[in-house]
């Protein structure tokens, strides 16, 4: 008899925890993107590519190429597979085209860890860390730069097409339809060819995600949400864009291909964010005019005359126009700011993605977005305390989830000052320092690196993942939904291991 690959892996491998947990998940959302009919190809298994997926990102094996080679190569991908060798193109379209059930498998994986016992959540941390994204510094530009380009892509397709077609205009009609009977035998074989399409997307369930739902909703900006009492000005153009940056990542454009086509998406953004300057400065002007506040107090009328720019102004990323230019510990990256909530068994239990560089103002979408997680996999039980380090300070977020119930312990002053922030004494300021003083409060806080800086430390050093492959906002948000889930997968393996061997 031939050797069996069963009897090449010892019983604590870490491919028969990714198998038993695969065993256990609902994998509907990708069976439901295929064909039932049984026409056309038959595809690869979806439990054994979701499996081959799993294992290569618990070892940090990201790239189509290297999963393939491994499945010739790798006994425990060869096991996964049953020596079936699936294509670095075939992998890489299976990733793309279930980007969003890839990013719900979080909450299954998450369930899995509550029932093991892993997801207490007494106590939780927040943090955030730089990821590079699959872009580069150097494609930055501004406006003038962009319509250059576009209009040096333009001319390079002209001169295409003059090279192509000569003197002929290109939109000719072919010989087949310049009589009567060849226009009549086109239409019906073009009739028959929608119909069957027709019949075919009918037939079909889901899709390949590359639209989302809110594709194409325009952008609206709410004044109730962009008023405040003291911003000024420029308080209301940062609020502003913030809800440009929501709407975007409900909208979840793909990134284009093409470049003629990301160069036409990046001179409509940039449209869109000096429209969005225009309007954010007239709600100013009217709120102003209006001589109250929005607490009932009298305010000045006086204002900066304000003269919008001729053209938009600011950069954005040709290759990733999500992605922005970051300060991390060792410099600027052009990434994202990947954010997660982790309980005191270093299990992510939420894992999201922000396109600003600081933490400000993630505080409590974070918390909201574990608590969802929680309730989605099953976990009744809710947070008691949140920890998070100085650059999360919002002090109407912390009054929030404090009315809620749930203490939050963030330090006013990073541990990089000396002293105390100016002006940030009395009131709330010296209360959070009292606190953190005290016996309990420093006894809790000093658990907050411990517990997130480990799973950073496993991503980007262990698994060599700091940078994502992915481009745009949505996928990133579900790979890196992905590359948390597996982390979660592999502090569940070793759960297992250590209560067998105890």
């Amino acid at each position: 008899m031939p050797p069996s690959l069963l009897d090449w892996l010892p019983e604590d491998h870490l491919v028969w925890s990714i198998l038993g947990s695969v065993e256990e998940l609902d994998l509907s959302a990708f069976y439901a993107d295929y064909r039932a009919d049984g026409h056309g190809r038959p595809a690869y298994d979806p439990k054994m590519m979701v499996a081959l997926l799993l294992y290569s990102y618990a070892r940090g094996n990201r790239s189509s190429r290297g999963i393939e080679r491994a499945c010739r190569e790798d006994v425990a991908c060869r096991l996964i597979c049953t020596n079936l060798v699936p294509d670095h193109s075939t992998i890489a379209e299976f990733r793309c085209r279930h980007e969003t059930a890839f990013g719900e498998l979080f909450p299954l994986v998450l369930s899995l860890c509550h029932k093991a016992g892993l997801v207490k959540v007494g106590v939780v941390a927040i943090d955030g860390t730089k990821m590079s994204a699959n872009a580069s510094q150097e494609r930055n530009h501004g406006y003038e730069r962009i319509a250059r380009e576009i209009l040096a892509e333009a001319a390079r397709i002209d001169a295409e097409e003059d090279e192509l077609y000569g003197d002929a205009r290109g939109d000719e009609m072919p010989e087949q339809l310049r009589t009567a009977e060849g226009r009549k035998a086109a239409l019906r074989e073009a009739k028959r060819q929608l119909d069957a399409e027709r019949a075919e997307q009918d037939g079909e369930v889901g899709g390949d995600g590359a639209e989302s739902e809110g594709s194409g909703v325009p952008l609206s900006l709410d004044p109730a949400v962009i008023v405040t009492h003291s911003s000024g000005q420029r308080g209301w153009l940062k609020a502003a864009r913030r809800q440009t940056d929501e709407h975007r990542q409900r909208e979840a454009r793909p990134i284009p291909r093409s470049r003629l086509e990301r160069l036409l998406e990046v001179e409509r953004r940039f449209a869109q964010d000096l429209q969005v300057e225009i309007e954010a400065n007239a709600a100013y002007r009217a709120y102003k005019a209006t001589g109250v506040r929005k607490d009932g107090r009298r305010q000045g009328r006086k204002f900066p005359v304000w003269v919008p720019p001729e053209e938009p102004t600011g950069e954005i990323n040709l290759t990733d126009p999500d992605s922005r230019n970051m300060l991390a510990a060792r410099g600027f990256v052009q990434g994202y700011n990947a954010q997660v909530a982790v309980n005191e068994q270093h299990v992510v239990i939420a894992a999201e993605i922000c396109v600003v560089n600081p933490d400000f103002g993630n505080l409590e979408p974070v918390l909201l977005a574990a608590e969802t997680e929680l309730v989605t996999a099953g976990v009744t039980d809710t947070p008691e305390v949140v920890l998070a380090d100085a650059g999360y300070w919002h002090t109407e977020q912390m009054q929030r989830i404090a009315a809620r119930g749930i203490p939050v312990l963030i330090p006013p002053d990073a541990h990089k000052r000396n002293g105390v922030r100016p002006g940030w004494t009395g009131g709330m300021y010296e209360f959070m320092r009292g606190v953190l003083t005290s016996e309990r409060g420093k006894d809790l806080y000093r658990r907050r690196q411990g517990m997130v800086e480990p799973v950073f430390a496993n991503t980007k050093f262990n698994r060599k993942i700091y940078r994502f492959h992915r481009r745009g906002r949505s996928a990133v948000r579900s790979e890196w939904r992905l590359i948390t889930a597996t982390h979660n997968l592999l502090r569940l393996h070793h759960h297992r291991i250590a209560a067998q061997a105890a």
